[in-house]
């Protein structure tokens, strides 16, 4: 279910940001609008972003095998970051073309098509943010994250560009360059957010302390546990399995103790969607006598 509405997401995705990428394109070389031909681009570097969460939500989907234990969830990462450096790529081109043109004071040919354009892709981008976002708040997915924060960033650079069309209708024309260099930085910024995010979660970094000190809470409530160590995590897509030792009387019986285990990971998982599993060591301890 989770992995067919995310894909449904990707597809939809990819089909609203190729028409916008013609329209834009097409109406961007006829006016030779620098933001709007960097809107373009923007739109190009969307459809690159929903083909790899296609294709990176189709690997993660794959269950656990022999050679990969804990599952395929790091592909979701791996294209996530992938979608960052092309956007690193493109905000780059974006910011030269968009710097030239101010600097050589380049004039662009008003059209209604500029509005018209602007306003049917904030209208496309909103729908797709309000899909997207829904499906990220129901399965805390990177690659949706990534989309749905694309979609309504797109809707506020749309925006910028539709004022800057607007201002040509006074000859205003410089706005048309500061507009394509501040929609290549917003580019550049959300792939340094995808970026971090991504590398994280590749180079195994720890489960949050929010979401830790939400375990040892649990663990807290079990009196007949004495103390706890060795707590280590270790992300498996957008969750992590996580691992301790708790050491409880060791006058308890073999039964006993795996049982207090066994109801305490279950509890974790059960309660913490962050957790995909919990691993739990038992070591006796001796008690002091009262």
């Amino acid at each position: 279910m989770k992995y067919n509405e995310i894909k449904k997401a990707s597809i939809l995705g990819m089909l609203g940001n190729i028409f916008l990428l013609v329209i834009k394109a097409i109406v961007g070389a006829i006016s030779h609008s620098q933001a709007m031909i960097a809107d373009a681009f923007n739109s190009a570097g969307d459809i690159f972003s929903s083909v790899m969460t296609f294709i990176g939500n189709k690997i993660a989907s794959k269950p656990s095998d022999d050679d990969h234990n804990l599952g395929h969830g790091k592909a979701e990462y791996i294209y996530s970051l992938l979608i960052s450096v092309v956007m690193f790529i493109m905000a780059y081109q974006v910011f030269k073309n968009s710097f030239i043109s101010l600097i050589e004071q380049r004039k662009f040919l008003f059209s209604s098509f500029l509005v018209v354009v602007c306003i049917i892709t904030i209208i496309v981008k909103f729908g797709l943010f309000i899909y997207t976002n829904k499906l990220y708040r129901k399965y805390n997915n990177i690659l949706l994250n990534a989309n749905s924060k694309d979609h309504r960033n797109d809707c506020f650079i749309t925006f910028i560009n539709l004022v800057a069309c607007l201002c040509s209708l006074i000859d205003i024309y410089f706005v048309d360059g500061i507009v394509g260099m501040f929609i290549s930085i917003w580019i550049f910024a959300s792939a340094c957010k995808i970026f971090v995010a991504s590398y994280d979660v590749l180079m195994d970094k720890s489960i949050s302390k929010e979401t830790k000190d939400k375990v040892l809470d649990i663990v807290k409530k079990h009196k007949e546990i004495i103390k706890t160590n060795h707590f280590n995590a270790t992300p498996v897509g957008y969750q992590y399995q996580i691992s301790l030792t708790i050491f409880v009387d060791g006058n308890l019986s073999t039964f006993e103790s795996h049982d207090i285990a066994n109801n305490l990971e279950k509890e974790i998982d059960e309660l913490i969607p962050e957790i995909y599993l919990t691993v739990i060591h038992v070591n006796p301890m001796k008690v002091k006598e009262k």
